[in-house]
């Protein structure tokens, strides 16, 4: 195998584990009171728990690498109980693990985003689509030399044909691929994006927490485009894949505050999922991400993933309502 395979090979056996112990969880642990009341316990037993295993393949095989991920494991050093789901979930996976173990198995992905190369993590992209049951994805990403190599998004819920659960692959230069999440004997198929003239004929995808861009920002560019089509809103780095197969056009994610940046690994792994499927992504002013200055996208404000075909149009009509705005 080339290392570029190797890498690849790793990162989808590691997701694909993530994705079992966090579909785990939420059978056993998420109840439908857990969003009235707050109870955020389920989703971090799985985020440390699909950190823990991510980072734990990637150690055995890819010992050398950092990672960047989005948790460290100080909290649990201080909560028994929660330390224990965690070690046990880990283990159901990867047989007996230690408490210590999987403490450093989680800290392992506190790694500073400053190496040539290294792996960034969001380990449950998606809190609150995971405690609904509904949209949640773990993201892997290879960056090397500031340029996202590799990206992997399992999205357990997703449909596919007859069941749920999708695995996106994308390595730059190739095509992007689909298969079954569950079944590594699944064939892959590749997908693509929409094929089309007019951002009229486009349907947008957006965050169902509004809290994570400005929806009345994105309706009003849907009107200026022409944009009939209600939006399709799911939860997470899903909506990468969505756009990445056809499912939408336009995914706009426009920051609710002007102080606010991007976490790198919120859109790595779905950024090159899009783009190796024919599809463009940048920041809202039409720049491409720059992965180059740490774990936030500080040198961006906003993204714009589209089908590629009418991404100037789309920023155009970013550019003018935000100048409306102003």
């Amino acid at each position: 195998m080339s290392d570029r395979s190797r890498d690849l090979a790793t990162a989808v056996v590691a997701v694909r584990s993530a994705a079992h112990v966090c579909r785990a969880v939420q059978e056993r642990l998420v109840r439908p009171e857990a969003l009235e009341k707050g109870d955020k316990s389920p989703v971090t037993v799985a985020d440390f728990a699909s950190q823990a295993i991510i980072c734990a393949e990637l150690e055995r095989e890819l010992p050398r690498d950092p990672v960047v991920g989005e948790e460290d494991a100080d909290t649990l050093r201080h909560e028994a109980s929660l330390l224990a789901a965690v070690v046990e979930r880990v283990s159901e996976q990867r047989g007996a693990a230690s408490s210590e173990q999987v403490l450093a198995w989680i800290d392992r992905g506190t790694a500073a985003a400053s190496a040539p190369r290294y792996w960034t993590l969001d380990p449950i992209d998606g809190t609150k689509g995971f405690l609904r049951r509904e949209q949640y994805a773990i993201a892997l990403a290879l960056i090397e030399r500031g340029r996202v190599e590799i990206g992997v998004l399992g999205c357990p819920n997703l449909p596919l044909g007859n069941g749920i659960g999708a695995l996106f692959t994308a390595v730059r230069g190739e095509p992007t691929l689909m298969q079954d999440l569950w079944n590594p004997d699944a064939p892959a198929r590749t997908v693509s994006v929409a094929k089309l003239e007019r951002a009229d004929q486009a349907r947008f995808c957006e965050s169902v927490e509004s809290g994570h861009s400005d929806q009345g920002e994105s309706a009003r560019i849907a009107e200026d485009l022409g944009i009939k089509s209600e939006p399709f809103r799911i939860d997470s780095q899903c909506k990468y894949a969505a756009v990445a197969r056809n499912d939408a056009s336009i995914y706009l994610r426009l920051p609710t505050r002007a102080d606010y940046r991007e976490k790198i690994w919120d859109h790595a792994a779905g950024s090159l999922v899009v783009e190796c499927a024919g599809g463009r992504v940048t920041d809202s002013d039409g720049a491409p991400l720059d992965f180059t200055v740490g774990a936030t996208l500080a040198n961006n404000r906003g993204i714009v993933a589209t089908c590629g075909s009418i991404h100037d149009e789309v920023i155009a009509a970013v550019r003018r309502a935000r100048s409306a705005t102003v």
